[in-house]
């Protein structure tokens, strides 16, 4: 298999990660979560992270993302090197120019999903493009649960409502640390429909750490990490495709 260390290609970059490392730890427990990674995440373009575990998928996507410091290299959003600002400064990208979904959902039980969507903004004292969080709205057919708490909503509901504040925000990108991981399948192909229709309807960029080669079949294209460097890439990916990729390392890791 032929390995691709630094994955890039000249067009615009929403993020951008250059010799990126993650170290833990010193001498004989240091461990290596990233290992010199440069990757480019474009703009408009649906990118899958996968890899076994232990691989540095979610570090990558967590350092990539400001969520998380790392050892040395460069991260940037946009124009914007994350090493140079203090958390004051790295809280408010996070905030303006970076949106979430989680696993978890994080919708807070008191809101309504209306006002969950509009909560980041909100909290930023910014006033919301009404028409643009009306198109989300609409894109993701929680018209009629605007009104409804979390707890009235089903778990594939909650999904959208937290991809819709994601959304709303119109963010330069948006990370997905395994957002289907708590819904069954159609739940989770909806929500993944809806990734998708963002990207190649409304320009998103979005990059999703996921383990589901599924789940990665909906991504323009799809990284693969393993042992903290990346290792392959794989553009158009379909579910087969995707299984087949991951066996091999499997494989390889067994026979190593």
């Amino acid at each position: 298999m032929t390995t691709t260390p630094t994955v890039s290609r000249a067009t615009a970059v929403a993020a951008r990660a250059t010799d990126l490392s993650k170290v833990y730890g010193h001498g004989e427990t240091q461990v290596v979560a990233l290992d010199q990674v440069t990757v480019d995440f474009r703009q408009g373009e649906f990118t899958a992270i996968m890899g076994p575990s232990g691989s540095g998928k979610s570090t990558l996507m967590h350092c990539v993302a400001g969520l998380d410091s790392f050892s040395s290299g460069s991260v940037r959003i946009g124009e914007t090197e994350l090493s140079t600002l203090k958390d004051k400064q790295l809280t408010q990208l996070r905030r303006d120019k970076i949106g979430f979904i989680f696993q978890a959902f994080n919708l807070l039980p008191t809101l309504t999903a209306l006002e969950n969507i509009t909560l980041p903004m909100d909290i930023a004292g910014r006033k919301p493009d009404k028409q643009w969080v009306q198109q989300v709205i609409d894109m993701l057919g929680l018209s009629a649960r605007l009104s409804h708490r979390p707890t009235e909503l089903s778990g594939g509901q909650q999904q959208r409502v937290a991809v819709a504040r994601a959304l709303a925000s119109r963010p330069e990108i948006i990370f997905g640390d395994e957002p289907t991981g708590n819904l069954d399948s159609r739940s989770g192909a909806e929500v993944l429909g809806f990734l998708r229709n963002s990207v190649r309807e409304l320009g998103q960029t979005v990059v999703m750490v996921t383990h589901d080669p599924v789940a990665a079949s909906y991504a323009d294209r799809v990284i693969f990490l393993a042992d903290g460097r990346i290792v392959d890439e794989m553009l158009h990916p379909t579910a087969d495709g995707v299984l087949d990729r991951m066996k091999a390392f499997d494989a390889k890791g067994r026979t190593s």
